[in-house]
Order: structure tokens, then sequence, then C-alpha cells
């Protein structure tokens, strides 16, 4: 049996056999939290720092704003205004435009 490409996960049937599930793949480009539309679905790529020891950097990342951490940009407050609702998970985080904008994504594409 041929093994699935590297763009899947294998699961398994009820039948026992393996099947191959695409999962998402990314675009090389980062962009700000920020600027993600509503709903659309990235992974966290990095922290901006300001200086070598900025303790909002450290607090996002205490928060789990983190390398790799799948990210949903889920409400902007009212006219697109703060605060952001961000979802890492289950857990949900408002945070102000200026935090938003120093978490760096990459956005999700399908495979398809």
């Amino acid at each position: 049996m041929a093994r699935p490409s590297c763009l899947a996960r294998d699961r398994l049937a009820p039948s026992g056999r393996a099947i191959a599930i695409p999962i998402p793949i990314m675009i090389d480009s980062v962009l700000r939290l920020c600027d993600l539309a509503l709903q659309e679905r990235a992974v966290v790529d990095h922290i901006a720092h300001e200086r070598p020891s900025d303790p909002i950097a450290a607090r996002l990342r205490d928060l789990g704003f983190v390398h790799g951490e799948p990210i949903r940009l889920t409400a902007r407050g009212p006219f697109g205004a703060s605060p952001l609702l961000v979802a890492i998970g289950a857990t949900r985080f408002a945070l102000r435009r200026q935090e938003a904008a120093r978490v760096m994504v990459k956005r999700e594409v399908p495979h398809g």
C-alpha cells in the first residue's frame, strides 16, 4: 500500500484501513494578527520585540502565543477597533490592537 504524501495525516477508517486526510499548508508570507480577516485561521510565527527584555512580548508568550500554535481572529471591537477577540485552541483572549500587531502569523491555506 502506498504511503500518503507528507501533506496528509493518517487516520483509520472504520474498516481499519489507513486513510489520508489533507492538512493545511502554510504560505511563506508573515503578517500581523490584527491584519487577519474575521474567522481566518493562521499559525503563530513569532512575537515582535520592541526591546531585548520586552514585558509585553514575554506576557504574550506566557499566554500561549508561541511559534506553531494555531490561532483564529474571531471578533473585532466596534467599527473594527480594539479589542480583538482571538482564539488559541479552546481559549479566547481579548487583545488591544497594539498587542495583536506584535503577534506575527502565517495564514493557513487548505490543501485541495
